[in-house]
């Protein structure tokens, strides 16, 4: 039988058996972490704590002040010794707590009991959701709590869990799905029910056999209506868009969100989030991470704690190889970020820390554009990068929305397969800095 997928796409080199095979170990508690008071898309977090507070685990140290936006809670107890910018590893730098540890870990109730969601209603549920400061976890971090708060006048039908993690080397939501797949239905029926969907379905591309037959089994007895699609591995399959039209055949129009097809879609990761939040009170403080990479010693998948620092949990694999030049990058390598110091934390999105060597990602100097189309054939939006790129780099800010730059997901497919080495993806991203500058009150 054919595999579901969506039209164009790329498959780049893969590289999951690196840590696909490796179990999730928690990493060591850290005697200090840095929290950022924006983990997320929308408005920072007010601090509720100052220098030389005590906070104890799972406290909220920083206060949600708008809709768009997630509290963030202590990820260990300990004394605040700082509230104030620092490093972030999605650039710049942010408001952040830094917390110096005493070593005492908090018990969470493992009761190994079935989650009552008869007792809670979907307010509730959605409450509980937004107190945990739950966000999207597999990379984009947006809050839970709006996503499952569609308007009164979007009729909901379907819920989706993304388990393709397309991304190369990250091995994080697998792990998710083959160790926890009971905490991954369990919230996926949460979820269901603040929506008020019937319908759920479950996305996990075909080289993850084992997690589709984990999931299978799960669902057996805790949501027997749950459909389990495998997919084609190709990127960006786990792309919201694309995942949506794999599975259920809905196009999700130019500037429209899923709910305006009837769908809602989460990561797995944050499904499982969702189970520790109604069971056990417990926010999100800890995350499973994949560390992974050419030049890393010791590739595994860790189960870290909120704030602590790229340094610390690399040095938790062994440690870097001694290449002469050596790249990190928070995430994975199409989307993700590449770093300037680990000293940065882990926050709520970090799916992944990849070590590759710097001559894998460094391209040559570009040249001119071919008009191969090759970028074109690859584009899952069905754009024109070549043409969205000259636009963006030349800030033709009229023209660069006309030819849909906005719809661009910033996957990176073009620049992959570009022959003449083109960045385009960075300059698509001009493009719509641009855009977005231009649109602010007050700008002519």
């Amino acid at each position: 039988m054919r595999l579901k997928t969506f039209k164009h796409g790329i498959h780049p080199p893969y590289h999951k058996d690196l840590a696909a095979h490796k179990g999730v170990e928690r990493a060591a508690l850290p005697k200090a972490v840095v929290i950022p008071l924006q983990q997320h898309i929308g408005a920072p977090c007010q601090p509720l704590v100052k220098r030389g507070d005590a906070v104890e685990e799972g406290q909220k140290i920083g206060e949600a002040v708008a809709f768009v936006t997630a509290p963030v809670h202590a990820s260990i107890s300990g004394k605040v010794k700082a509230v104030d910018k620092h490093p972030y590893p999605i650039g710049g730098k942010v408001v952040s707590v830094t917390i110096e540890g005493d070593g005492s870990v908090k018990e969470w109730p493992e009761t190994g009991g079935a989650l009552d969601l008869g007792s809670m209603s979907p307010e509730a549920l959605r409450d509980a959701v937004k107190a945990a400061g739950i966000v999207g976890m597999g990379g984009a971090a947006f809050p839970t709590h709006v996503k499952i708060s569609p308007p009164k006048d979007k009729r909901i039908d379907t819920v989706i869990l993304n388990g393709c993690e397309c991304e190369p080397f990250l091995t994080s939501d697998h792990r998710v799905m083959l160790e926890f797949p009971e905490k991954v239905l369990w919230g996926m029926k949460a979820i269901m029910k603040v929506v008020n969907a019937q319908g759920a379905v479950i996305g996990i591309e075909e080289n993850k056999r084992d997690a589709i037959d984990a999931i299978e089994r799960a669902a057996s007895s805790i949501l027997p209506e749950a459909k389990v699609v495998p997919l084609e591995t190709k990127y960006p399959q786990g792309a919201e868009k694309m995942l949506i039209m794999a599975t259920v055949k809905r196009k999700v129009p130019v500037g429209s969100l899923p709910m305006d097809v009837g769908v809602v879609v989460n990561n797995v990761g944050t499904a499982a989030a969702v189970y520790d939040a109604l069971m056990y009170g417990k926010p999100l403080i800890e995350r499973v991470v994949t560390v992974s990479g050419n030049s890393l010693r010791e590739p595994r998948n860790l189960m870290v704690r909120i704030g602590t620092s790229f340094k610390e949990v690399l040095e938790q694999c062994g440690g870097l190889k001694e290449d002469t030049d050596i790249e990190v990058i928070s995430g994975g390598p199409m989307m993700g970020v590449s770093q300037t110091t680990l000293d940065v934390p882990v926050i709520k999105g970090t799916s992944g820390i990849t070590v590759l060597p710097g001559g894998d990602l460094k391209r040559d100097v570009y040249r001119s554009c071919i008009r191969c189309a090759s970028c074109v054939e690859a584009c899952p939006m069905a754009l024109m990068p070549y043409r969205l790129g000259d636009l963006g780099r030349v800030e033709r800010i009229e023209e660069f929305k006309d030819w849909g730059g906005l719809s661009c997901i910033e996957c990176g497919c073009c620049s992959f397969v570009c022959p003449s080495k083109r960045p385009l993806v960075q300059w698509i991203r001009i493009g719509k800095i641009k855009v977005r500058e231009s649109e602010r009150p007050g700008t002519a």
